[in-house]
């Protein structure tokens, strides 16, 4: 299972950027984690899958920003340690 962070920077709040990402996931499947908004107008999405060109096509589609009205400026990606998650949602952090 691989597992990252994602801290995303641009116009990533208010404009749907959290729930375009939640029904990226759902797309592609096989995509499990969380994101929320941070309080310094970035994003963080943990993610994990077993399937790592998945991971990839997900990555790849948040760095083009999945929403119409999102700009991503900027895309830090880490791998990470935390429990394992068997679906994806929306959290308020």
């Amino acid at each position: 299972m691989r597992k990252l962070k994602l801290i995303v920077s641009g116009r990533v709040q208010g404009v749907g950027f959290r729930w375009s990402v939640y029904y990226l996931a759902l797309e592609i499947g096989d995509i499990y984690g969380r994101v929320w908004n941070n309080e310094d107008g970035t994003v963080t999405i943990l993610v994990q899958s077993e399937n790592s060109e998945k991971l990839s096509h997900f990555i790849h589609e948040i760095r083009k920003g999945p929403s119409r009205m999102s700009k991503v400026t900027y895309l830090d990606a880490t791998l990470a340690n935390f429990s394992d998650y068997d679906d994806f949602q929306v959290s308020h952090r």
